[in-house]
This record gives structure tokens, sequence and C-alpha cells, in this order.
């Protein structure tokens, strides 16, 4: 890359202090013409020092700055940087960014940073998504499998994958070119053991997908019931605030309410609906039919019922309408005496929990309980795990080709299938990391990422 790009680094508004950062060729000489340190020049600092001084434009003074230098290839984009840290007024930012333009840079395009640091070989492209996951993580769990992603945890695994499909697709092609002599068994086997290999690795790592797309996304979450059985006191809890009114009106909650919240690993998207009854009253009724358009949407049903009263007709709607859903009754009031019972509920939910929103008992049950239900398996987020519908599409073409490799061994096809079908998984893999990505699918990729990453 010939010119050099500058852009805000950090989030927009107000704050303690804010980051412009430059890179290019000209960035350290463009930070020189607007920085003034109070010992020597940016030019004569090594990489990974700072110098602090004032910053300017063509009018004087701006404020007082850090300026941080990186040289290449040792940087963030493999270029060299200037990172100019100063007080994070927007008004101060947006000047000293115009300053440096006016210094010889353009303004950066949205991920133009992380595009370059993946076009200078800094990051293969699972790890420059990595870097927008990383910035939208919700959670802990989220956060470290971004992370070990940014690492190269999935990288090393598609690279390791693609090494031994090429290894053995370079054998099948010398048998390919020799065909007088027979493959011996024991080379046959090691191809087949080869292909199960990277089948078995495919399998486990299309597993993932659906576990940390909850993890980094969350869980659309619906709370229905009858009303008056504690649906908006428990969105004020599971919120810790007074999200919801509650009242001892039936009927209260005409809209639904959202919110989101974490809770444990989770990250659940909650919606408090309207009381499912029979009525009369126009606007409610609304409120009701919404309820139950948001109940079929739902990716988690929460089901409140009052423990307190025995079943009723509006609770018979509520349990036919969570037949079909992933559904969780929460028998809610059991600080009162209790005239609910498990078994009522157990022909439709599997999980049937006690609690009282009101005092706070029965979130932490609720918790252990979704993440039972939601995180299965051994997903391990510091491990290589596929982390977008790219990178799935990506694997599943790779998984493909390895089972057809595997039926045209098994099934005396031509040696030539096979390799096809090797070199097919392997350019596969090739597109998943970004060494055969196209330019369209890079653009678009980077496209999604803020300005001044």
């Amino acid at each position: 890359m010939e010119d050099t790009i500058a852009a805000i680094a950090t989030p927009q508004g107000s704050g303690g202090l804010g980051v412009i950062r430059i890179s290019g060729p000209n960035a350290i000489e463009i930070g020189d013409r607007v920085t003034r340190p109070l010992q020597g020049t940016l030019a004569q600092r090594k990489g990974y020092t700072c110098a602090y001084g004032r910053v300017y434009d063509d009018q004087g003074e701006l404020d007082e700055v850090v300026a941080t230098v990186f040289r290449a290839p040792h940087s963030y984009t493999g270029e060299d940087v200037v990172e100019l840290s100063i007080h994070g007024g927007a008004y101060l930012l947006r000047g000293v960014l115009r300053a440096c333009c006016e210094a010889g840079a353009r303004p950066a395009e949205a991920g133009e940073f992380t595009k370059r640091a993946f076009l200078n070989g800094k990051l293969d492209l699972t790890q420059a998504e990595a870097v927008a996951d990383l910035i939208a993580a919700q959670g802990r769990q989220s956060a470290k499998a971004a992370l070990a992603a940014r690492d190269g945890a999935l990288f090393r695994k598609a690279k390791g994958i693609a090494d031994l499909l090429v290894q053995e697709e370079a054998k099948l092609a010398a048998w390919i070119d020799y065909p007088e002599e027979d493959i011996e068994e024991a080379q046959r086997t090691s191809l087949e053991d080869a292909l199960q290999q990277a089948k078995k690795e495919f399998s486990a790592l299309l597993e993932t997908y659906q576990t940390g797309k909850l993890l980094r996304e969350g869980i659309e979450t619906v709370i229905v019931g009858r009303p008056n059985v504690g649906k908006s006191t428990l969105m004020n809890l599971l919120t810790d605030s007074e999200r919801s009114i509650v009242t001892d009106i039936p009927g209260t909650t005409r809209d639904v309410v959202t919110d989101t919240v974490r809770l444990g690993n989770l990250i659940l998207h909650l919606s408090d609906t309207a009381g499912i009854r029979e009525t009369k009253d126009l606007v409610e009724q609304a409120g009701v039919e919404r309820a139950k358009n948001a109940l079929q949407k739902a990716q988690l049903v929460l089901a409140v019922f009052d423990g307190s009263t025995p079943l009723k007709e509006d609770d018979e709607q509520v349990i036919k309408q969570c037949k079909d859903a992933v559904a969780v009754a929460l028998v809610n009031k059991n600080d009162l005496p209790q005239q609910l019972t498990a078994d009522a509920l157990a022909e439709t939910f599997d999980h049937v929990i006690p609690i009282s929103a009101r005092e706070g008992k029965g979130a932490e049950q609720l918790q252990k309980t979704l993440e039972a239900l939601f995180l299965k398996g051994s997903f391990d987020p510091e491990a290589a795990n596929i982390a977008n519908e790219r990178q799935l599409e990506a694997v599943r073409k790779a998984e493909e080709n390895v089972k057809e490799a595997l039926t045209a061994l098994q099934s005396g096809v031509s040696l030539d299938a096979v390799g096809v079908c090797m070199e097919e998984a392997a350019d596969a893999l090739l597109q998943l990391t970004g060494e055969k990505a196209g330019q369209v699918v890079v653009n678009e990729i980077f496209s999604r990422f803020c300005v001044g990453k």
C-alpha cells in the first residue's frame, strides 16, 4: 500500500482519552508534521517507544499528546504506525484527524487497518474476523473464544488438516504417475486413515458452531404466562432494574418490553409480553397477539405459572402454545403456600423450576438449567471454533469433499477422482484462512468493521 491512512480508533463521543491511528509509509513523517515532542522527533525514535509533547493544526496548538511509534513490520498493520493519544473530546479528535489528513494522510475506510494487517500477512482471515468478534463480545466465554481465534486457534487447526491432505495428495499423485505399480495395502490404509482423521476433525469443528453462535449472539428469549403470574417481576429480577411495570391489575403489560441480560455464560435477549388470556379489550388483544407471535419466533420460552393457585384455563392456553417450543416452566410465588405441583407441568416441560421472583429466589437454578440446555457437549472456548457462516460453509465444503474421497477410495473408483476431492477439500481450507479467498469476500468481511480498526 503506497498511501497512508488515519482514523479515530476510539469510540465516538467524549471520554478521558482518545486515539488517532496513522498507518502507512509516511505515518511517522505525518506524525512529526502534527506533533512537537519535548525531545527530538518521532523519526528519531525506535519502535515501541512513546514521546510526550503537543499536537497542532494549521491554526496552532490543539492539545497535549503522547505519540507511540511502531516500526514496520512490527506493528498491527505490518506498516509504520503512529498512535496519537490525546484527551477524548469529540472536537479535539476531529481536529487532530483533520490535521493528519492535511499533512498527507487520507481517511481510513471501515476495517482498513485490519485489512492491511491481513494483506501484509500479519493475520489470516479467521484471525481478522476474530478481531471484530472480540470487540463485539458480550460475555466472558465469547470473549475467550474470540481471543483464541485471534491467537490463531482455528488457523492452526485448518492448516494442520490442509497439510495432512496435501501430503497424502502428493503421495497419491506419485501413484497416479506410475500406474504400472500397484498401491501397497499399507499405503492405501495410510491414505484412508488420513481421510478418516480429517473427517473426524471436520465433524468436531462443525459441532462448535451452534454453541459458539449462542455465546456470541445470545438467545432470543420470551417470557410468557397468563396475567399476574409474575412475568414482569421476573423480568425486573433478571435485568436487575424496574424495566417492567408491576401492579396487581391484570393486563398491565400491553406491549412487548425488551432488554438484554447476561445469565452466567449466556446472553439472553429478553422480551416480557402481555399476559395470555381471553379478553374483550382491543388493546390487550393486540398485546396478547404480539405475545403469541414473539413466542413462535423465540429460541427459548420462559413460561411462568403461579404456584399459589391451581392451573387455570388461561394457563392451559400457555401450555398449548409451548408444546413445540424450547421451553422452561417457572413456578413462581413459591414463597406462598403451593397449590401447583411440578407433575402438572411435566408432560409439556422437561424442566420445571420453582422460583420466587419477588424475593429473588430461583435465578441460580434457572442459570444452571439453561447452561445445561444450551451449552451442550464439551465446548472449549479456547480451542478451535467456527465463528460465522462463512467459516461454517468452508468447513462443510471441505468435509463433503473428504467424504467423497473416502467413498471413491473404498469403492475402487479411479485414484484421479480421490485426488480431485482431496484437492478441493484443501482449497476449501485455504478459502477459510484467506489464502485463496476472492477479493469480493475479503472486501465484504472488512466492510463490517468499524472505522479505526
